[in-house]
């Protein structure tokens, strides 16, 4: 599975990569161990340009690494643009991704409203000095210039800008939650004066979508705890009708107690009072509790309400009763507490009004809210109190759990108050409760004993009884429900069931400071032109001297293969401008200090700059990797193997380049290449190959050297068939000088006939699909017995199949087939021991193919195991601490695939493990290591 991703990712079609991002979470659920690998795959798909895989590759990305944040900022700016563009599921995610992104980037932009509140206090107690004399009034003049000050110095981020104006068009979506996404990003991520556009479009889903009116009420609802203002033009939106469902009554009730003020409060109460009178009891016992909200917010209309909620005791509905009881004992707890100035009498009326309602309220939270108050007000009802104690001691044994704790409160607030008259009731409800059923009634009947039941000793208690019972108690706060809401994310689940839910990640707090901006830019990548020089790109909003460093590396390598050309190249470019020499000097000191990240630079772009020129590579320890690339001849003409003159150069540290334009013909005897201090270097020679090591870096690994492997011809066309033209091939193992993807092969064209042939060349071609052909220059004459080569290049995309072409001739034309052994289609890699190992733990599982085998005894020698290796393909053999154990390193031409080999000798025995990313080109090749192991050498 993670070899089909991985190979899905690159594929041509958007809709394919789309899938593939879907199976990302997919594989991470059934084995969460691969989670590097996959966030390896998931940032190739991040960069993807295409909006039909945007929103896949980011949801996958939430699924699997959300913390990962780093891989956004090169992406943001690009998510913001394509916003617009993305499918309708796509743009969701991505909000919702954006939203927490822009929490942890970005600082507040209503930090001015957060600066003035925690600074009022300060300013308020200022204002009420009156008698500070003129100093301290110009240094409150001064302190307030710089507060203002302050506050004008905050500016907006443009990346947040951006965010906040692409997202905007997405309100007209006529996909709902597209909607709610754009509203809830407004409401956590926007100034304050913004968030007003995105009533409107809230108001018209809740409209024309009644199916999903609840989350959009929901969202609303906790909206309008902070910025009421926003919606209180469509208050008509929110009345209740009579067909909405419970849910939606409540929700709509939340909000209009919200919207309340004292301009609409008179109209939202006309409303209330139809909905008391509604047959859902839950929804009338809801309005009520609206209603004392509207009392408790709104001081001018606090003694409407309770005058009308009075009213409602005489109710038929025995529930709506009882929460006016409970409502009211609310709003005459929040009344300010009696003074020396206030009538004793005050609310005396409201309290024996309900003092007589005792014996027809049933409900036991109402019941025992009246014998709270009667308890509390004691002093102003005097003579009811006492008697309302005795009819509910004549009953103690029937209430309910909750109205006898209020009894027993009761009994002890009247005797500490009337000791006289209620101290004998005292101790029987007492009695009665020290033997209850109930153990909480038990417990607080012993403890409330000590207050009144005095002995011989009375305890330490009885003298504090009345700061402790009789005390002014905290106003109880009536505020909506879906105040905790706010807590979670606007439109989650969680926010839904105010309840954090599975899988919710937590609203990240803005930041104090704001993060480096700088990591959101992103470098152009370089243009080739025709000469296969690059067109050096532009940064977005990047300093001059990143450019430069950017570009240092560059600049170095041209300077170095200028150095190596030939004199008479050097004398023409010596006469240029003197801007290139400062160029050279400024692009050497940057080199300097970013030596280290060139380095990895290199590595990470090699699938890339590999299509654009033509590498080969050797390595200075087992950890580095030192690259040079391969220049192509400036000349149009094709190139001809009989006039390129080959030319090796080893520089100090080991570095190999083969310049194309210096070719020399292939030789009878082998190439010495120097190789580096840890790396086997194959370089293609006529007969064969011949690598060479330092002999006092050889005792620190198990590197061969000086060893040949021989270049296998095949025959193409046999002169019996074709009346005298013979033509054979073989691979050449060296970088194509037409694509990197193609395998290199050196055609030899023998006329034995006895008439020449002009105009040699291919005619049509017949590849299979994913490959591609290469013309070789066209040969003008071909005499009588002569002999030519010539370089051609074939793309075989990985695989084994033929590719078919034709060679055509003004006299003859003939139908060939070239299919390559699965070790041809291979590129030696350079890599240490560390890294060889950490690969091969990757590449487990299907991906690795084991056999074992007996070999012949001319090959039990690590000279023979790497003959064997380097003949049946174009591998590089990697250093190994283990003597018995063979390694070796490429990666296949077209889709740069890793493959590694390893080979452990034990006795006669060779135990072969290949581990391939394509499982068919691994399977292949460890047969034909098992042939070449197998198959006694030649005598010679």
């Amino acid at each position: 599975m993670m070899l089909a991703i991985k190979e899905a990712v690159m594929d041509m079609s958007p809709y394919v990569r789309k899938t593939a991002a879907h199976a990302i979470p997919k594989l991470y659920s059934l084995d969460p161990e691969t989670k590097d690998q996959l966030i390896e795959v998931l940032d190739r798909l991040l960069g993807d340009k295409t909006t039909l895989v945007a929103g896949s590759a980011i949801q996958a990305f939430v699924e699997i690494c959300p913390e990962r944040i780093d891989l956004i900022h090169k992406n943001y700016r690009k998510l913001c643009n394509l916003l617009v563009d993305v499918e309708e599921w796509g743009q969701v995610v991505i909000l919702n991704m954006l939203t927490h992104y822009c929490r942890t980037q970005f600082v507040t932009p209503n930090q001015d409203d957060q600066q003035e509140e925690s600074e009022l206090p300060f300013y308020g107690s200022s204002d009420k000095d009156s008698d500070e004399d003129s100093d301290g009034e110009e240094r409150g003049d001064g302190d307030k210039k710089k507060k203002s000050e302050k506050q004008s110095t905050y500016i907006m981020d443009p990346d947040h800008r951006l965010l906040l104006r692409q997202s905007k068009p997405l309100l007209n979506s006529r996909n709902a939650a597209v909607v709610m996404a754009v509203a809830q990003l407004y409401h956590h991520c926007a100034p304050k004066s913004e968030v007003g556009s995105v009533a409107r479009s809230l108001i018209r889903l809740l409209r024309c979508h009644r199916e999903i009116q609840y989350v959009v009420l929901s969202n609303i609802a906790t909206m309008t705890n902070k910025r009421r203002g926003i919606f209180e033009p469509y208050l008509k939106s929110f009345y209740v009708r009579s067909s909405d469902p419970l849910h939606v009554k409540l929700l709509k009730l939340e909000i209009l107690t919200s919207l309340a003020t004292e301009t609409n409060i008179s109209t939202i109460l006309r409303e209330f009072q139809t909905y008391v009178t509604s047959s859902d009891k839950e929804f009338a016992a809801a309005t009520i509790q609206a209603i004392g909200r509207c009392a408790s917010s709104i001081a001018e209309v606090t003694d409407a309400c309770l005058n009308g909620l009075v009213r409602l005791m005489s109710n038929r509905d025995e529930a709506v009763v009882a929460e006016s009881v409970v409502v009211i004992k609310k709003l005459l707890q929040m009344r300010p507490p009696v003074s020396s100035k206030s009538k004793p009498s005050e609310h005396k009326d409201i309290i024996t009004y309900m003092a007589k309602m005792v014996d027809k309220i049933t409900v036991p939270m109402a019941r025992a809210s009246i014998l709270w108050l009667i308890g509390e007000y004691s002093e102003r009802v005097p003579k009811i109190a006492p008697d309302v104690l005795r009819k509910m001691a004549k009953n103690f044994v029937n209430e309910e759990d909750i109205v006898k704790l209020q009894v027993l409160n009761l009994s002890v607030k009247l005797c500490i108050t009337n000791h006289k008259q209620t101290n004998l009731l005292c101790q029987y409800v007492l009695n009665l409760a020290k033997y209850d059923q109930n153990y909480d009634i038990r417990d607080r009947s012993r403890f409330l004993r000590q207050f009144v039941v005095t002995s011989n000793k009375p305890s330490a208690l009885a003298k504090y009884a009345k700061k402790i019972f009789l005390a002014t108690k905290p106003a109880p706060v009536l505020e909506s429900h879906f105040n905790s809401h706010d807590s979670y994310q606007l439109g989650s689940l969680s926010h839904l069931l105010n309840m954090k839910a599975t899988g919710y990640q937590d609203l990240p707090e803005w930041p104090a400071v704001a993060p480096d901006t700088s990591v959101r830019n992103v470098e152009l990548p370089p243009v080739w032109n025709e000469n296969r020089e690059p067109i050096r790109g532009k940064k977005q909003k990047q300093p001059a001297a990143d450019l430069k460093s950017f570009y240092s590396s560059s600049d170095d390598d041209d300077d170095e293969e200028s150095s190596e050309e030939n004199s008479d190249e050097e004398s023409e470019k010596d006469g240029g401008s003197e801007e290139e020499s400062d160029e050279d000097e400024e692009s050497e000191d940057s080199s300097k200090e970013d030596s280290d990240e060139d380095s990895s630079e290199e590595e990470s772009e090699e699938a890339s700059s590999s299509s654009s020129s033509e590498e080969d590579s050797s390595e200075e320890d087992s950890d580095k990797d030192v690259k040079k690339p391969v220049k192509q001849s400036k000349s149009a003409k094709p190139v001809n193997i009989n006039i390129v003159k080959e030319k090796v150069k080893v520089s100090g540290v080991g570095d190999l380049l083969l310049d194309f334009d210096d070719m020399g013909p292939p030789s009878s005897s082998s190439s010495n290449v120097a190789a580096s201090s840890s790396m086997l270097t194959p370089v293609a020679a006529g007969s064969g190959i011949v690598v060479q090591a330092n002999p006092a870096q050889a005792h620190s690994s198990n590197i061969v050297q000086g060893i040949t492997v021989p270049s296998k011809t095949y025959e193409l066309l046999n002169r019996l068939s074709t009346g005298g033209l013979t033509v054979t091939y073989k691979y050449t193992r060296t970088i194509s000088i037409f694509s990197p993807k193609m395998v290199s092969l050196e055609l030899t064209f023998t006329n034995a006939g006895e008439a020449p042939l002009t105009g040699v060349k291919i005619g049509e071609k017949k590849p299979q699909s994913g490959m591609e052909i290469h013309d070789f220059p066209e040969i003008a004459s071909l005499g009588v017995g002569a002999c030519t080569s010539v370089l051609m290049g074939i793309n075989f995309n990985d695989t084994t199949q033929s590719a078919g072409f034709q060679l055509v001739s003004e006299q003859k034309t003939f139908s060939v087939t070239i299919s390559a052994p699965v070790g041809e289609l291979l590129q030696p890699r350079t890599m240490g021991e560390t890294e060889f190992k950490s690969q091969q733990a990757k590449l487990g599982g299907m991906n690795e193919n084991r056999e074992s085998c007996d070999i012949v005894e001319n090959k039990r020698t690590p000279e023979g195991i790497c003959i064997s290796v380097l003949s049946a393909s174009n591998v590089l053999q990697v250093p190994s601490s283990d003597p018995e154990v063979f390694n070796f390193a490429a990666h296949t031409l077209a889709s740069t695939s890793m493959v590694l080999i390893s080979v452990k000798l034990s006795g006669k025995t060779a135990k072969i493990t290949v581990n391939c990313e394509k499982m068919v080109i691994g399977t292949m090749l460890l047969k034909d290591l098992k042939k070449a192991l197998l198959s006694p050498s030649p005598s010679s």
